[in-house]
């Protein structure tokens, strides 16, 4: 039979004092539902965290080790966009400027270096069926406007709203190569990541086709990959060495297959970000007779702004980094958070900034330790109750719509949109999921069949078997929940 870890046990086998956690508590039919799913075969060498509360009365309907330091996996999000919004308001929009202090001639000439000033837009994308504009085309047109026909100097990818590491140093290096653990910088274009989609071509042996987007000089890609057998499994390798922007994609895609997407991250984004721009400038007629280069130094003095692109507002921000659990995203508004509330834009900052922001919210941190700002560090540790604590604070808080909106809804939106399909729990549970190497995570806020609003973490740690059998114990928990 399988056995639910409890912080006593855990104590004990390590020879240690207990300190946090608890026995499953609470009584009656959803105990008795809960208790049956995390005492499942499957995890018996897993550990569960877990509570459930009632929001409007603060009852406590279900625990499980909620004391217990765990590995938050993404759920670290909710910490993160909520400090953010407190310490920036959901209206609060960010600058990205092109900036000189030359002079503009009588002949559209720029009579020296040009700045495209980053100051933490994270929603400066390529351009896609449903945006066919960027931001950069934007730039580049009011350029165009006032009168710019060449630049004579160098264009210069300004990134010093942001110092320090670009990247925490407990992420593993296995995600460095992907859009999930893209460098940070204050002037970032496209997620610092490119999009290739690869497919197949017409026939056994054929080598395959690949689209790039951007298309981009700032980065190669070198194709061995050819096209095999229809029955075959797909079998393509991708490899970016660190420091090169180089990609190199070898294997194998089965005869008619579908199209495979590779989101792969690029070194330097505010050099990859500057050569964008300036291939945009060119594509307008604009020449940069320059280098494209980058500073994180203050600007000199007397530069005056040509054109400015306004990003959208902090409420969308929060949005795109909950809905869709994105990490750049996460780790531009930390440096964000750290910028306003402690007048540096370093992650260290960030998450000072945070913590201070936690405990003013009554949230307990003992047991949490903050390494990123988005989760993918399995250094994170937090407790199901704090995080519980958290998301009770921010539903009394004065932007309490704008961060449940940010969340993903069951079934419809964000991670969870076709995680509950079909199911009762669709549209009536608002949360942010979580999963990295052995971990699996959700909490947010579930609406009973009553009318009942319940908010809830659940965190699941060293689950070695296959994800499907975490999914579904976590689905289970919240159809518990909404069937209440």
């Amino acid at each position: 039979m399988a056995r639910i870890l409890t912080a006593t046990a855990l104590a004990l086998a390590l020879g240690t004092p207990a300190q946090a956690g608890s026995a499953p508590s609470s009584r009656g039919p959803l105990k008795s539902t809960l208790d049956r799913i995390v005492s499942r075969a499957e995890f018996a060498n897993s550990l569960w965290g877990v509570q459930v509360r009632d929001l409007r009365s603060g009852k406590g309907l279900y625990s499980l080790n909620e004391g217990l330091s765990l590995t938050p996996a993404s759920t670290l999000k909710l910490a993160t966009t909520a400090a953010a919004l407190d310490a920036y308001g959901p209206s609060a929009t960010l600058a990205t400027t092109v900036e000189s202090a030359a002079r503009l001639d009588g002949a559209g000439r720029v009579l020296g270096d040009v700045f495209l000033v980053g100051r933490g837009d994270p929603m400066i994308w390529e351009s896609s069926s449903e945006a066919p504009v960027t931001g950069f085309d934007r730039l580049a047109d009011a350029l165009v406007a006032a009168g710019v026909k060449r630049i004579d100097g160098r264009l210069v990818g300004n990134e010093a709203a942001f110092t320090g590491s670009r990247r925490p140093v407990d992420w593993g290096w296995g995600d460095l190569m992907w859009y999930y653990g893209a460098d940070v910088s204050a002037l970032v274009f496209n997620n610092s990541a490119v999009h290739l989609t690869a497919a197949p071509g017409e026939r056994v042996g054929d080598p395959i086709s690949l689209e790039r987007n951007p298309r981009s000089a700032y980065y190669q890609v070198v194709v061995t990959a050819t096209t095999a057998a229809p029955e075959s499994k797909p079998d393509l390798a991708v490899d970016r060495p660190l420091g090169s922007n180089v990609v190199r994609i070898g294997g194998t895609l089965p005869q008619g297959a579908a199209a495979e997407s590779l989101f792969v991250s690029v070194e330097d984004p505010a050099r990859f970000a500057a050569t964008v721009f300036a291939e945009t400038l060119e594509a307008r007629g604009i020449r940069v007779r320059g280098p494209v280069e980058t500073s994180s130094s203050v600007l000199p003095p007397d530069t005056r702004t040509l054109a400015t692109l306004t990003s959208p507002p902090m409420s969308e921000m929060v949005k795109q980094v909950n809905q869709p659990s994105h990490n750049l995203r996460a780790e531009m508004l930390l440096r964000l958070v750290g910028q306003r509330m402690r007048g540096e834009g370093s992650a260290e900052a960030g998450l000072a900034a945070t913590r201070d922001f936690l405990s003013r919210q009554g949230v307990p941190l003992d047991g949490w330790a903050l390494r990123d700002g988005c989760g993918l560090a399995d250094s994170n540790l937090v407790t199901a109750s704090g995080l519980v604590t958290l998301l009770t604070s921010m539903h009394r808080h004065q932007y309490a719509v704008a961060f449940q909106d940010s969340l993903a809804l069951a079934g419809v939106d964000g991670t969870l949109k076709r995680r509950f399909q079909g199911t009762r729990v669709e549209g009536h549970l608002r949360a942010k999921s979580g999963a990295i190497r052995q971990t699996y995570t959700l909490a947010g806020f579930a609406t009973t069949r009553r009318g009942e609003t319940l908010v809830f973490a659940i965190l699941l740690n060293h689950f070695a078997g296959d994800s499907a059998i975490a999914y579904a114990a976590i689905n289970d928990i919240c159809d518990a929940l909404v069937a209440r």
